[in-house]
């Protein structure tokens, strides 16, 4: 996946979790629980949907080098 597949899936989870959310209006390197407000089972559904979208397996213990936008590109570019 390239850096535009990795933001196109980002926002197409995250419409589905909080339909209200612009992935678009938060700086890459903003913590996307706090900018969207994502509680943990938003954040956990987000990442379970990225995992789905891109076929990355991630553990849990990864869940932290995703909390902002650059995270998940850096993340799923790898």
């Amino acid at each position: 996946m390239n850096e535009s597949d990795i933001r196109t899936l980002a926002a197409s989870v995250l419409a589905g979790i909080a339909p209200e959310a612009e992935l678009g209006t938060v700086r890459d390197d903003a913590d996307l629980r706090e900018a969207l407000d994502l509680d943990s089972m938003d954040f956990q559904n987000f990442v379970i949907g990225l995992h789905r979208g891109s076929g990355v397996a991630i553990p849990e213990a990864d869940y932290p080098r995703l909390f902002t936008l650059r995270g998940v590109i850096a993340y799923l570019t790898r």
